[in-house]
């Protein structure tokens, strides 16, 4: 397989190539990324001297760009990790996002059609689906109607909506993820769990948000490389699946989690009021994946997450680097 893993400097899709690079030994893997302020190649500086590995630096909404990368590596299947998602960032910068997530999607999409690719595999969210009440006993299914609340999740369930047309429509041979909350590794430091933590080891307050009883569902970025890998390998083109760890922790719990393993107190902690359409919980029920495909997530969540925390203690030299590139204020509410 000749893959092309676009959005591959940010933090899922980095480690997704670095998993697919150790497991796969016969593919080729070529990264492509525009490297915006939470792009950063350095991730995979380690896999930078492989035969099997390239870095192409390039737009998703540049379709000339990409066929030319597509024909000039011989790709024949492209996953889709690009996508501007901070939704924090979203408020403060719409266009950017339904720019990149549903326009750069839909160029994806013409390339794989006009090129006769195997496959566009696209990463979506569970965003998409909208929030659920803190004490509701539904959840999110593949079939799910689309209701999102904020600026980004509505440009990642515009993108969804372009993928399956196409598969309507001209039969482009895709499939569709939409993945839970994840932690792990080289995460840029604008998310709950690195930001936190980077905080924390620099002597700064933690600033959460009012709500912050509103969960989210927590996958490690490992487990969600391995479903991924699945997907390509034995999924039916068409299809649709989610991909969550069933594990549901709020925003205090996860706090006071990294405030106990460092040995910190909740005077560390300050209250900020909450960005605009702050979703109150997602759980995503993950049947079919482990049905079809016999997937399951390994990794427990109180052990990952003193994993990722210690990545970050061990690693300052990665993330120091990028600390004065987030382009937005948390606590400016």
């Amino acid at each position: 397989m000749n893959i092309l893993v676009t959005g591959g400097a940010g933090f899922i899709g980095s480690n997704y190539i670095r998993y697919h690079h150790n497991t796969f030994s016969d593919d080729l893997i070529i990264n492509v990324d525009v490297l915006t302020y939470a792009g950063i190649r350095e991730s995979l500086q380690d896999l930078e001297s492989s035969e099997r590995y390239y870095f192409e630096q390039a737009d998703i909404c540049d379709y000339e760009a990409i066929d030319r990368i597509v024909k000039k590596y011989n790709i024949n299947t492209i996953v889709n990790f690009a996508a501007e998602s901070h939704n924090s960032y979203a408020i403060i910068n719409p266009t950017a996002f339904f720019r990149t997530n549903l326009m750069g999607t839909q160029n994806l999409l013409e390339i794989t059609r006009k090129n006769s690719l195997a496959r566009l595999h696209h990463v979506s969210t569970c965003e998409i689906f909208g929030d659920l009440e803190l004490d509701s006993k539904e959840v999110f299914f593949e079939d799910t109607p689309l209701t999102p609340n904020t600026p980004y999740n509505a440009s990642k369930a515009c993108a969804n909506l372009a993928v399956d047309a196409y598969y309507k429509t001209y039969k482009t041979p895709i499939t569709i993820s939409n993945c839970s909350n994840n932690y792990g590794p080289y995460q840029f430091p604008e998310k709950l769990i690195p930001l936190f933590v980077t905080n924390l080891l620099l002597g700064k307050k933690l600033t959460l948000y009012k709500e912050s009883e509103n969960k989210r569902e927590w996958l490690h970025v490992d487990d969600h490389c391995r479903a991924i890998s699945l997907i390509l390998s034995n999924s039916k083109i068409g299809e649709t699946y989610n991909i969550g760890s069933g594990i549901e922790k709020s925003v205090e719990e996860i706090t006071d989690a990294i405030l106990s393993y460092l040995e910190k107190t909740d005077d560390e902690k300050m209250y900020v009021p909450s960005r605009p359409a702050h979703d109150k919980r997602y759980l995503l029920n993950s049947d079919k994946i482990k049905i079809e495909l016999g997937w399951v997530p390994v990794i427990d969540f109180e052990q990952g997450l003193k994993d990722t925390i210690d990545w970050y203690k061990d690693n300052s030299e990665w993330w120091k680097l990028l600390l004065d590139r987030s382009p937005l204020n948390e606590s400016a509410w």
